[in-house]
């Protein structure tokens, strides 16, 4: 199998700076497949949270979900519990499907991955690293929130700096996009995959 990379807290990483032709990111954020509709995680979490959690078409609401779960540790751990199965087995069906297309590099960018205990499957780890109050700033502007939620966002995962001692590698995502993406283009060139993956990006 390709080289597998894995890119902790990559939000502000563009898959543009990482995609073409042998190389792929593989974005998780818990909430996304294992949550569609008629899914085993879809009908795990309705029978566990009830149907107030739906919208008018039945698809989970999830920033609705989200409050709920980021306001409650115990509600929190007990989502992670029901996910994880599904989430476990979708990252191992997806990365098969790009091995198959003969992708040499995959970025998995796994919000959890040290809380999920997922740090142990592959090398190097690269945690992209911003200050908290940008970090909340950011999270405010992406999203349309409020500062509360956004504080039970943060709060709700390890401290950005706790996971900045436990990676390989930081990127230091402060400064701007060109910035980020020189910083991506030496790891690609110290790590020997230049040639293989290149940097694409605006």
């Amino acid at each position: 199998m390709g080289k597998i990379v894995k890119f902790y807290n990559c939000s502000w990483l563009p898959k543009r700076i990482i995609q073409n032709r042998s190389s792929w990111c593989y974005e998780l954020n818990g909430l996304q497949d294992v949550l569609k509709k008629g899914t085993g995680g879809y009908k795990r979490v309705v029978a566990t949270f009830g149907e107030d959690i739906l919208q008018a078409n039945g698809e989970v609401d999830r920033p609705k979900l989200g409050q709920i779960v980021f306001s409650d540790p115990g509600k929190r751990q007990l989502l992670n519990r029901l996910l994880a199965p599904f989430i476990s087995s979708g990252i191992l069906r997806e990365i098969l499907k790009l091995w198959l297309k003969g992708c040499k590099v995959i970025v998995l960018d796994i919000p959890l991955l040290f809380e999920a205990k997922m740090d142990k499957w592959t090398k190097p780890i690269i945690v992209v690293w911003v200050d908290t109050e940008t970090q909340l700033q950011r999270l405010m502007a992406r999203d349309g929130i409020n500062e509360e939620d956004a504080r039970n966002r943060t709060n709700a995962q390890m401290a950005l700096d706790l996971k900045r001692s436990k990676a390989d590698i930081v990127i230091d995502n402060s400064g701007t996009l060109e910035d980020l993406k020189e910083q991506f283009q030496k790891i690609l060139v110290q790590k020997g995959m230049s040639r293989e993956t290149g940097v694409e990006g605006e």
